[in-house]
């Protein structure tokens, strides 16, 4: 990954976009190729020296039959948007300004260990839904949180064996924030206005909380 030195983000900022993610592309190099599929993962850094990503697959989907060769890659995402010239008060001063793309990513490279085993896919299943239930319940009005136990347990076990787990053994992480650190005060200003005001509120708060200490020491 391509990440000049304004765009590197710290090790807290990596493990909170590790925890706090939403789905992620895991791609793996086969001998037919490379295979890709969209899952949500729950990080668990206590294992080993980088910590692992767990999730699973439909047994149907024969990623997890193809032994990967070398390590896999999770692509996880954190807020992203496009980014109008409009929104630079640079664009009134001399227009030589350009429309852009905000974002932040990882690239997570590991070794994929598959987990053909119940206990192990139902435990990744009650992490994945604590996590997404418990992230719903932040915004007003949403119904109490769903739980695997609020399904019927045969129900549950037909559930778990058409699935197989995966586990992402974490050795390397590259990981960018690219929001507007490479402009002047008031281009991010403008950037965080323009975000709020079509209701981008995560894009606009990541691009706020990456430029404030830079701005406040311009101010």
């Amino acid at each position: 990954m391509y990440i000049p030195a304004h765009f590197a983000i710290d090790d807290p900022a990596v493990q909170d976009l590790l925890a706090h993610h939403g789905a992620a592309d895991l791609i793996t190099q086969t001998a037919d190729g490379l295979v890709a599929t969209m899952l949500p993962f729950a990080y668990e850094p206590a294992t080993g020296e980088h910590g692992s990503l767990y999730g699973h697959v439909a047994r149907n989907n024969d990623q997890w039959r193809r032994p990967a060769q070398g390590e896999s890659l999770a692509i996880i995402r954190g807020p992203d948007a496009y980014v109008s010239p409009s929104w630079y008060a640079s664009k009134a001063e001399h227009g030589r300004v350009v429309p852009t793309w905000n974002y932040v990513t990882a690239h997570v490279y590991g070794r994929l260990v598959v987990h053909d085993d119940p206990v192990w896919v139902e435990d990744v299943v009650r992490r994945l839904t604590a996590k997404h239930e418990t992230a719903r319940l932040a915004s007003p009005g949403q119904p109490p949180a769903w739980s695997v136990d609020d399904a019927p347990r045969r129900f549950i076990e037909g559930q778990l064996r058409a699935i197989v787990g995966l586990e992402l053994q974490i050795t390397r992480i590259e990981a960018k924030a690219k929001l507007s650190q490479n402009r002047p005060a008031a281009d991010i200003a403008g950037v965080v206005a323009g975000l709020d005001g079509r209701g981008d509120d995560r894009t606009a708060v990541a691009v706020e909380e990456a430029n404030r200490e830079r701005v406040n020491a311009e101010a």
